[in-house]
């Protein structure tokens, strides 16, 4: 039987035009009420998923943000746990990948994603949804930048691709590293052994639920690990093909509102699967 509802935001439940409709919140709501724990998930920082998620009940609850990194309370502003890239991880990382890619930029994202310091240059670069930031924003020196551990350290060239700069760090492989992509249109990099997956164990371990216990939706890479460790893992009809091929279910698109079916379908049948 399903406890516990864990779902990534952009490209799964939000639409193109990044809302939740009706229908889908109608649903997710009637498994709340069933008793079921609902878990919005992301590679958005937490203030950032309760700004998406405003005048809905999610926007109360508990998220998991930063692509597993910082679990937070919004109802009770709280951070619940957070883990940190080193410095030295992220220093070795940015200077490899600066060797290969020249015009590289990043940004330091800390205290549970309310701090943003980026590198001087990396605002020019952004657009005003890339961070839900305004653009406006003051810039610091490379070595400012990197001198504190962050809860994801973001990299950026406009003339490369996210996905080439992941394959180049993956190439790399340097210890304390686990880069990732979003559909963002830069890189993401958390500590190793940080992802959804593991930030969704921590979360469901607290709440009492098991793997098994748990279904999960997605669309994107930063999405496997959570699919795979889930007991019934759902990729989007949107999603990429690595996605579904994890997937124990594809759903239909999220602009097709293919969460809403699923749950539709598991409150018919019990809330199992």
């Amino acid at each position: 039987m399903i406890k516990l509802i864990a779902t990534d935001l952009d490209g799964t439940l939000l639409t193109s035009d990044h809302t939740v409709t009706p229908r889908t919140l109608r649903a997710l709501a009637a498994a709340r009420e069933a008793g079921l724990h609902v878990v919005p998930a992301s590679g958005r920082q937490p203030f950032s998923i309760g700004e998406v998620l405003a005048g809905t009940f999610l926007a109360d609850g508990v998220v998991l943000g930063a692509n597993g990194a910082v679990g937070y309370d919004l109802g009770r502003d709280a951070v619940l746990f957070e883990t940190t890239l080193a410095v030295e991880a992220q220093t070795a990382l940015f200077h490899a990948l600066r060797e290969r890619h020249p015009g590289i930029h990043c940004v330091s994202v800390r205290d549970g994603g309310a701090t943003f310091v980026p590198q001087h240059g990396y605002v020019g670069m952004m657009d005003p949804e890339d961070h839900s930031r305004p653009g406006d924003l003051p810039e610091f020196p490379l070595t400012e930048v990197l001198s504190v551990p962050s809860v994801k350290l973001v990299v950026r060239d406009p003339a490369v691709a996210p996905e080439e700069l992941l394959a180049t760090a993956l190439e790399l492989d340097l210890p304390g590293v686990a880069p990732s992509t979003s559909g963002a249109p830069f890189l993401e990099v958390a500590s190793a052994g940080v992802d959804k997956g593991t930030g969704l164990v921590r979360i469901a371990g607290a709440l009492g639920v098991r793997a098994d216990e748990v279904i999960a939706f997605g669309d994107n890479l930063n999405d496997l690990e959570m699919l795979a460790w889930a007991g019934h893992g759902v990729a989007m009809g949107n999603a990429l093909p690595e996605v579904i091929a994890v997937a124990d279910e594809v759903a239909p698109t999220n602009n097709d509102e293919g969460i809403a079916v699923v749950i539709e379908r598991l409150a018919v049948n019990g809330w199992r699967v």
